[in-house]
């Protein structure tokens, strides 16, 4: 073994319910381990009726408040807008990714999807 260190991240993926109606929810397992570097996909299933739906995503550090990270809309309205240029998103009708490239440390936290449905 080499004295450098490897540091391994876990990012830990949680989901906010909407309605019944208005749905969204992680995907696969709720923990990942990457090393510094390396990019990660966490991503999100959703459920509406609305073709005005905003997806976010957020991440929390442990005894801290969330922290915005970035919104897409979806369906009838794609802008975007993102905290920091190492977090991306794609967006189809019924699933959201939020891709961190070149993940650090202190990328280590509780990521969030959630979902918002818009006045028409």
């Amino acid at each position: 073994f080499s004295t450098s260190c490897i540091w391994w991240l876990i990012l830990c993926l949680m989901f906010a319910d909407v309605t019944a109606v208005d749905k969204i929810e992680p995907n696969k397992g709720t923990s990942i381990i990457k090393t510094e570097g390396e990019s990660v996909t966490l991503s999100c299933s959703y459920d509406s009726d609305s073709e005005y739906v905003r997806l976010y995503w957020y991440r929390q550090y442990p005894n801290g408040e969330p922290q915005y990270l970035l919104r897409e809309g979806a369906r009838s309205n794609s802008a975007k807008h993102s905290s920091d240029p190492r977090f991306q998103s794609s967006t189809s009708r019924m699933l959201t990714e939020l891709i961190i490239s070149s993940v650090t440390v202190s990328d280590s936290a509780l990521y969030y999807c959630a979902l918002r449905v818009e006045a028409q």
